[in-house]
């Protein structure tokens, strides 16, 4: 199509999270001359924007003869008000798929064909359907070391990258799957209060019950430009803020988005996307916590082993250096389970509340002691006990204050409408807890999108346990969701195991 035909934008309010979609009606004329039919994919065009998104077709009277319709991530990327017209188009071939299909049948990913897909996967011009396609290509063993380098290198290309005048950054990661560890919020304010430089960027839950900057954000503003984080950094060490609102590395967002539904699990691709964001935010020095256990993301000592390697060498090849912490993964973290909870959790061990969360706290003093080792603050074998006194003395809640403060003001998490007790039916002792399990509870009861929603976890391994006694809470803010969310906790057999 030469000049492409035009039609008027119409703003539907339909979301569709990152996915931009356009809908026609099916007697359009620009469906019939140009051969457009559902899941075609259509460029659109507006002033100096341009969007690839993928066609819905209407068979009802939902649009005008000459509208056509866009989703909330469409309608965002494009620009525009309603009745302004938008040029439609066949989008350019898509020539880096080529290097996808030569991976599929074996051969290997080059720097500049990874430099190609990325670019190509940030532009919107891969499909979820392209996207599936490359990220089974990548999946399981099929990425050696030279190829994450090359992934790390592209992903890190395609978007923003932050530098600080400290000659050392330092960061912490979680690679994730433990309901409830929400450490980073503690590590965070130890180490800016000790001198140290950690611009924090955390994701938001795709899958999980609650991302760090989902907590963060009941208790302040996340969403901030880079002028503002280089602010609240140069003013107080450290900030914990989402790195989605400022597009480090696009592609990662993109490509979790689709990779997660598939349950494909990939050293490769997780080693990229992880050390894209570290290297992206400007860190030189990294501390990464890979919780292992029977229902944790990563299941064995042996695959951690693995992921350690190839973390520590990847970033060795891209220029920083990057500690590992194998945690234990058999259990949640904490109490609570879904931002705000979480985030009151984190209050409690910042203020040294006796009944605060001792495991939460531990783990976030060993964290916290390596960055202190590794940045240099503290010598081998003594970043504990600096941890420790940082907490214990009340500068690590004084930072927090002040890092809140600078972020934009710190508030009060919300509290749910409507709870619920579920109780042991067993007397004995709890012997095993189903992690994903226990996050899928929290999400059905609302979170992470319901911030006060999730789960309150009464019972540890090893606690015994009465018939009747509190095995957990649900928390949610309607009592639609609240009764989803019993009902299918009440349904699983092994969410929490009661031995006798």
């Amino acid at each position: 199509m030469s000049g492409g035909a035009s039609l008027r934008m119409r703003r539907l309010g339909i979301d569709t999270y990152q996915h931009p979609v356009v809908y026609m009606r099916s007697d359009c004329h620009v469906c019939k001359s140009e051969g457009f039919e559902a899941q075609s994919r259509i460029e659109l065009r507006h002033g100096a924007t341009s969007v690839i998104a993928t066609l819905n077709v209407v068979h009802f009277d939902l649009l005008g003869e000459d509208e056509i319709g866009l989703s909330e991530a469409a309608f965002r990327a494009l620009g525009g008000t309603d009745g302004d017209r938008v040029l439609l188009m066949h989008p350019a071939p898509l020539m880096s798929f080529s290097s996808v299909r030569a991976k599929i049948y074996g051969r290997p990913l080059s720097g500049d064909a990874a430099g190609a897909i990325i670019t190509d996967v940030c532009a919107g011009r891969y499909s979820d359907i392209e996207l599936a396609a490359f990220i089974t290509a990548c999946s399981g063993g099929r990425l050696d070391a030279a190829e994450t380098v090359a992934l790390t290198r592209a992903m890190i290309g395609a978007g923003k990258r932050l530098h600080w005048d400290a000659p050392m950054v330092v960061d912490k990661h979680c690679v994730g799957g433990l309901p409830g560890n929400r450490t980073t919020l503690l590590v965070v304010p130890i180490v800016a209060a000790c001198g140290l430089t950690i611009p924090k960027t955390s994701s938001r839950a795709i899958t999980s019950p609650a991302g760090s900057a989902d907590a963060m954000e009941t208790l302040a503003p996340v969403t901030l430009d880079l002028p503002h984080i280089r602010r609240v950094v140069e003013q107080e060490n450290g900030c914990i803020v989402w790195g989605g609102a400022v597009a480090l590395s696009p592609a990662d967002d993109l490509l979790i988005r689709v990779e997660r539904p598939l349950g494909l699990d990939s050293d490769g691709m997780l080693v990229a996307s992880v050390l894209s964001k570290k290297i992206a935010a400007g860190s030189t020095h990294v501390v990464i916590d890979i919780p292992v256990g029977r229902t944790a993301k990563v299941r064995s000592s042996e695959a951690a082993k693995a992921l350690e390697g190839r973390l520590v060498s990847v970033g060795a090849a891209m220029g920083i250096a990057v500690t590992v912490v194998m945690s234990d993964g058999a259990q949640p973290v904490g109490r609570g389970i879904g931002p705000a909870l979480e985030a009151y959790d984190v209050l409690a061990v910042l203020q040294n509340e006796r009944g605060a969360a001792d495991d939460l706290r531990q783990r976030a003093l060993m964290l916290a002691a390596a960055v202190l080792e590794m940045g240099g603050k503290a010598a081998p074998g003594a970043g504990l006990a600096m941890a420790r006194e940082t907490l214990g003395s009340g500068a690590a809640w004084r930072k927090f204050q002040a890092i809140c403060a600078a972020q934009g003001g710190m508030r009060e998490p919300p509290r749910a409408a409507h709870t619920h007790v579920l109780e042991s039916l067993h007397k004995g002792r709890v012997v095993a807890i189903d992690n994903r399990q226990l996050a899928q509870v929290a999400k059905l009861a609302g979170a992470p999108k319901a911030a006060a929603a999730g789960v309150v976890f009464h019972a540890p391994l090893g606690m015994a346990v009465e018939v009747g006694q509190p095995l957990l809470t649900l928390h949610a803010e309607s009592a639609g969701e609240l009764a989803y969310a019993l009902a299918f906790a009440e349904s699983q057999e092994h969410l929490v195991t009661v031995q006798a």
